[in-house]
């Protein structure tokens, strides 16, 4: 049986011009070889399998003219691996073979892999020979990390940075060693090769033998490749964005479980899902669709479903994917984690609805009703009923059958042009009101109000039925401080929706702004109307201070006998003794 040879030695390139995706690197060698402008040491970094050390040996041949096959190659060229020779001996016996001339060839080559490896005592040791070697030696440094080599060893060296190999130059060069090998290989599964192998050729040339040798028929299929590479189709994820826009939550959720069953890591989809998301956002402009690496097959796909697919969700679904990748790890319930992102993508639409339908102020129904209204101040909130699931006005009522659809609530506040946010005053005694903050505070308290269209009379014995109940149920809850501060008469205001109340200090204020979203919620929702708001002050009390000091109490005495203050004046009386 003939020895087999991976793809990876076997396809070695002999030559700069069968170097993949390094032309910026294969150009300077070659115009300082024919120019004879080559530095006597060169450092080679860069990630693993781009081909640092094929360079080195072609650079060794080619300056000494030698070919492939040539047997002389190993009295010229020397190869030190410096992951096992890392020892300032190690050095030593290289420089003192470095003193002897080369036998044939005009250069001896002296190839170190892996140099960061090499100790600092090793280091220095090489310092003088690297500098100012002999005319005939010259040095070829290789290193996937760069950082670790001391600075005085790279500014003795002439520097070369390879790049990751690009998707389409992998793709090409695999399609190559597939026609010669006789093997059929089907685009989209050498892209998957050579996206898994991270910029690397020589993982993509291991995974290629890998794919072949699994293939009884030496056809290389995109669904062998996702089998034995354990890779999630894309299908899936076009499914999934497909089921979100139409909002079939519970087709979702079994896609996901089929998913999970299957041996996939939830922590890999959520990370795939949003990848996804990416490329459809690509799609979305032309100018950015060479940033998408796919076949054009998969290409054609993503457009069409980003035609579909809005900008608004896209945008939020990322977000949410990128906030599940993040919090995943620290989860206890890393499924239903991913889970309640998807349930949140899923009804990304129906709060965008909900923005579009918050309902006007009692005074102002016409302006309500033209299309500018909208421009100063979007608003969502969970104004509908928990037996009533949300509905997408494009994509038809949704088939919503685990149970009432999740409430959303956000506030986005979004001034007109030409005004200024509210800024915050500050009082003379240097404590900052909270008349902007609490009139925000106010308009963000979900107003539920309300299934009726226009807002109730406000009874003031119904307020302060539904007020008591409010503050026996934070004392029953243990909370007396809230207590405290609420069980106090209340009215109304002229105009019939503000209530006043009176703190005797800014603290007992601050701590108010506490509860009061709850309160007005409470007040709200029960009394029918969303005009109800809460107006605070804060009164000092005034309490008479009893005189305590003998001179405090000789004032006081002074000032309803002013001859008393004579008498201790002339006799020299000090009230202190």
């Amino acid at each position: 049986m003939e020895k087999f040879v991976v793809s990876a030695r076997k396809y070695r390139p002999t030559g700069f011009e069968q170097v993949v995706g390094q032309e910026h690197i294969t150009t300077t060698l070659q115009n300082a070889i024919d120019q004879n402008h080559l530095a006597q040491a060169l450092l080679f970094c860069g990630p693993r399998g781009v081909g640092k050390t094929t360079c080195a040996r072609i650079v060794a041949r080619k300056i000494n003219g030698f070919d492939e096959e040539s047997s002389t190659n190993a009295l010229n060229i020397y190869e030190l691996d410096a992951a096992s020779n890392n020892s300032v001996e190690d050095i030593r016996n290289l420089i003192d073979q470095v003193r002897y001339p080369p036998q044939q060839g005009k250069f001896k080559v002296y190839i170190i892999d892996e140099v960061h490896m090499l100790s600092n005592q090793a280091f220095n040791a090489f310092l003088k020979t690297l500098e100012e070697p002999p005319p005939y030696a010259i040095f070829i440094l290789a290193t996937t990390e760069k950082h670790k080599v001391i600075p005085t060893i790279l500014s003795r060296c002439q520097i070369y940075d390879f790049n990751r190999i690009q998707i389409d130059s992998m793709m090409r060069h695999l399609q190559k060693i597939a026609e010669r090998e006789g093997i059929e290989a089907e685009e989209e599964a050498l892209n998957l090769i050579a996206q898994k192998a991270d910029g690397a050729l020589r993982d993509a040339l291991s995974i290629f033998d890998l794919i072949v040798t699994f293939s009884a028929d030496r056809r290389v299929t995109y669904r062998e490749t996702i089998q034995n590479l354990h890779v999630l189709d894309y299908d899936y994820y076009f499914q999934i964005v497909d089921l979100l826009l139409e909002q079939k939550l519970p087709q979702v959720l079994l896609i996901l479980d089929d998913i999970l069953r299957q041996g996939f890591d939830g922590h890999n989809f959520i990370v795939g899902l949003n990848e996804h998301l990416r490329n459809v956002l690509v799609c979305k402009d032309s100018a950015t669709l060479p940033l998408l690496q796919v076949s054009d097959t998969v290409q054609n796909r993503y457009q069409q479903q980003a035609e579909q697919a809005p900008l608004s969700f896209l945008l939020t679904a990322m977000n949410l994917a990128g906030q599940c990748d993040l919090q995943y790890k620290n989860s206890k319930n890393q499924r239903l984690h991913v889970e309640l992102s998807l349930i949140k993508m899923a009804y990304i639409e129906s709060a965008v609805q909900l923005a579009q339908q918050k309902p006007a102020p009692a005074g102002d129904k016409k302006k309500a009703a033209t299309p500018q209204s909208d421009a100063s101040e979007v608003s969502t909130s969970n104004d509908q009923s928990s037996d009533q699931p949300p509905t997408s006005g494009g994509r038809g009522a949704t088939p919503m059958s685990l149970g009432a659809a999740p409430r959303l609530q956000s506030t986005i506040r979004i001034p007109k042009l030409g005004q200024a946010p509210p800024q915050p005053s500050s009082n003379g005694n240097g404590h900052a009101t909270k008349a902007a903050e609490v009139a925000e505070l106010d308009n963000t308290v979900d107003t539920a109000v309300l299934e009726e269209k226009t807002d109730q009379p406000v009874s003031l014995t119904k307020l302060e039925e539904v007020w008591k109940e409010f503050i026996e149920e934070r004392r029953a809850e243990g909370k007396e401080i809230e207590y405290v501060l609420l069980n106090q008469p209340i009215n109304l205001e002229g105009d019939g929706v503000t209530i006043p109340l009176t703190f005797i200090s800014p603290i007992q204020e601050d701590q108010f702004d506490g509860v009061r979203a709850e309160l007005l919620q409470r007040l709200r929702r029960r009394l029918g109307n969303s005009q109800i708001n809460v107006k605070t002050k804060v009164v000092k009390e005034e309490r008479d201070r009893r005189p305590y000091t003998p001179s405090e109490k000789l004032n006081y005495l002074s000032e309803k006998h002013p001859l008393l203050r004579e008498l201790t004046q002339r006799m020299g009386l000090d009230p202190d003794y």
